[in-house]
Parts: structure tokens; C-alpha cells; sequence
């Protein structure tokens, strides 16, 4: 498959690639910005991203916008992230519509302001019937506390033990009925998973990349996809 006014990109294209957004606060502080500023332009920058990955044939996309974590942080800075969301949605739901993206969230919504809460259900339910990318939200999502729910579903669903499977739990999970991530990729060039997709990560291919997100572009998207049709995935194999 080729894109427009680029060279070919590899055939070994991954289904579905996750993402953890980092280095938001870093990138505005390198030009002495609030660390608030560093999340609109990532935000902004996520609207390229999502095109590059239409354009390049990613089936799935996933994203850590937000986990149960980041709660510790400044209320200050909380209350500015949710207020950028909540714009986000108002304004990238037409386009996301236009370019067949579907959206699904993962994590909680319980603690969310309930008219933003709303929202959310609204944008999951308008984009439902599109097809040509999934775009799974992590938003007040933390892996651990995703295991912990699915084991409670089964246990609340009177599953007897022997029943309790690898294939059980991960339909249970929010990613239930979804294929793992082939890909994660974490930008700011941090070396480490943060609690994000813990299970379905489990055989993931990594690439960290040293950009911090606002400045990770369709190039950088490329050479990512590049480094990983190079790899051999063995899955415990030879």
C-alpha cells in the first residue's frame, strides 16, 4: 500500500496500533508555556494522527488520553484537560464522522462530570455505523483496575472457576470481542507502560519514540510502522 507524495509504506502493516500520548507538559515547558498548553496541542496534533493512521490502512487505533492516575494531579490542570476535551468532542466529531472513524471509550465514566459524560455517550452513539477506523479512548482508564472489573463481572455472573480463562477474562475486559494491539508505541522516549493495556499488551511489538506527542507527526508515525514490519513476532515461539 502507498501513500499520497510518500514512499511506499511496508506491507506488514499492524491491524491495530495503541498509543500513549506522553510528554505534553515537557513540550510546553520547553517553550515556557503552561503544561494546559501542552495538552491543546496535543489534542491538536491527535487529529493528524488519526488521519495519517486512515490513510495508511490502521484498522484500530487506541490512545491513553487520560488514566485513573492522573487524577494526583493539580486540580488545575485537571479541570483544564476535561475542558479540552469536552471541546474536543464538539469539534472533531463532524470530521471524525466524514473520515469513518468509530469511537469507543475504555476505562470508567463514573467520577466525569455528567453532562460530559453525556457527551461521550452522544459521540460513541453518533460514530457507531462507521467502519473505516476504530478509535478506542482510554479516558479514566487504568489496566490494573480493568482486570480487577472483568474478574468481578465473572464472579457477579456466578462463572465457576474452571470456567475463569485467558479467553474469559479478555472478553470481559473493555477491549472485549477487540484483537490486541500488534503495536504501542509511547512518544517522549520514556521506557516504561504506564498501566496501559497490561493484558492486551501481554505480546505487543514496543517503539518508543523520543518526540514528545504534540510534535509526533505522520513521518514519525511511518518510521514506527517501518521498524515494526522489521520485527519477527514470536509469541513465546521460535
Amino acid at each position: 500500500m502507498a501513500a499520497s507524495n510518500s514512499k511506499p509504506l511496508p506491507e506488514n502493516i499492524p491491524a491495530h496500533v495503541a498509543i500513549i500520548m506522553d510528554g505534553n507538559g515537557r513540550w510546553a515547558k520547553q517553550r515556557g508555556l503552561p503544561r494546559v498548553a501542552g495538552h491543546r496541542a496535543g489534542t491538536e496534533n491527535l487529529r493528524r494522527v488519526i488521519e495519517a493512521c486512515v490513510e495508511f490502512g490502521i484498522r484500530t487505533l487506541t490512545i491513553y488520553a487520560f488514566s485513573t492516575e492522573n487524577w494526583r494531579r493539580p486540580a488545575e490542570e485537571v479541570n483544564g484537560l476535561m475542558t479540552i476535551f469536552e471541546d474536543v468532542i464538539d469539534r472533531e466529531l463532524p470530521q471524525l464522522n466524514k473520515n469513518g472513524v468509530q469511537l469507543r471509550h475504555i476505562g470508567k465514566l463514573e467520577g466525569l462530570k455528567p453532562a460530559f459524560a453525556q457527551k461521550v455517550r452522544e459521540a460513541i452513539q453518533a460514530t457507531s455505523h462507521n467502519s473505516t477506523l476504530i478509535l478506542n479512548v482510554a479516558f479514566n482508564y487504568g489496566g490494573r483496575s480493568e482486570i480487577v472489573e472483568a474478574v468481578r463481572r465473572m464472579v457477579a455472573e456466578g462463572l465457576p472457576a474452571d470456567s475463569i480463562t485467558e479467553e474469559a477474562l479478555a472478553a470481559h475486559l473493555y477491549t472485549g470481542g477487540q484483537a490486541d494491539p500488534d503495536l504501542i508505541i509511547r512518544t517522549s522516549g520514556e521506557m516504561r507502560v504506564s498501566n496501559f493495556l497490561i493484558w492486551q499488551g501481554a505480546y505487543s511489538e514496543y517503539y518508543v519514540a523520543p518526540a514528545y506527542w504534540p510534535d509526533f507527526d505522520k513521518e514519525q508515525l511511518r518510521l514506527a510502522l517501518e521498524e515494526y514490519a522489521n520485527r519477527n513476532r514470536r509469541f513465546g515461539g521460535l
